[in-house]
């Protein structure tokens, strides 16, 4: 840039703030509920900072220089809280394109009497919040991919409950599909509790998948396999009358596994194993 636009740019930084804040209060989507006034001003003030300090001190346009490197990683420690906080790409792309029109804002009204100039030095500016744009979208979805892997290994683990339903007896509800990561995620969760617990009965309820194919039933055998060198019996339920038809015309070998139609017959029959009787108590009604 000119040392014309540099002495502008260093002299109006407050110029550039005001405008810039202006144009981010006034954007009918702006999100106070995911951030205050003050925060959104404190942020922008440390990236103009920053932003204007690096174009007066260089003319090169090439962010891959080392000089750009504190503008970068402002912007994109913004980028990557600004995904973790909830902002869509686009209200994140807005905070940029608005520091563009307010720095484009300055110029015209101090160099106005140069046209060719201004040209030049727009045409400049444009480049360069271009380049910050796409870098800004860059980190953008590298913050949102980060939210949702870590949202994903949260639900896994909501989703594959142990639930101590008896001194001994385990129970663990599965519902959705089972994949090789889920099948990880399931194992260490009942091997786990099994030691916690010390049960010798873990019931695995798979009335919740929606579909049984090969690939479904050896995560299952694998599951039962873990389970039985802990020293404890694995007994699968749920199997309703399509997953036997499914099982058998895929001709899956579950003959040494035991298997129940529901849970509630599972629950039975790890009672019967364990010699536990539950019978329903009689109730004398007064007249």
């Amino acid at each position: 840039m000119s040392a014309t636009s540099q002495k502008v740019l260093q002299k109006k930084k407050k110029n550039i703030l005001e405008y810039w804040m202006s144009h981010q209060l006034s954007d009918d989507g702006l999100r106070e509920d995911l951030i205050s006034n003050e925060d959104l001003r404190i942020q922008s003030e440390e990236l103009i900072d920053v932003l204007v300090d690096n174009l007066s001190e260089t003319n090169s346009i090439d962010l891959h220089a080392e000089s750009w490197d504190p503008v970068i990683e402002i912007l994109g420690g913004i980028s990557i809280t600004r995904a973790r906080q909830g902002f869509s790409p686009r209200e994140t792309g807005n905070f940029v394109f608005a520091l563009r029109e307010a720095i484009l804002q300055v110029l015209s009204e101090e160099i106005k009497s140069q046209p060719e100039v201004l040209f030049e030095e727009s045409r400049k500016i444009g480049r360069i919040m271009d380049h910050l744009s796409v870098i800004t979208f860059e980190t953008f979805i590298k913050g949102r991919e980060e939210v949702i892997l870590r949202q994903t290994d949260e639900i896994a683990e909501i989703s594959t409950p142990v639930i101590r339903v008896w001194d001994g007896i385990l129970a663990l509800p599965i519902i959705g599909t089972l994949d090789s990561s889920r099948t990880q995620v399931v194992m260490e969760s009942l091997l786990q509790e099994i030691v916690e617990t010390g049960s010798g009965i873990a019931i695995l309820d798979i009335s919740g998948v929606p579909a049984v194919d090969s690939l479904v039933a050896q995560h299952l055998i694998k599951t039962v396999s873990a389970t039985r060198l802990m020293g404890a019996e694995c007994i699968i339920s749920g199997i309703r009358p399509e997953i036997a038809q499914t099982v058998v015309h895929l001709g899956i070998d579950l003959s040494n596994i035991i298997t129940k139609a529901s849970l509630a017959s599972a629950l039975a029959y790890a009672f019967k194993s364990l010699k536990l009787e539950v019978k329903k108590a009689n109730v004398l009604t007064k007249i």
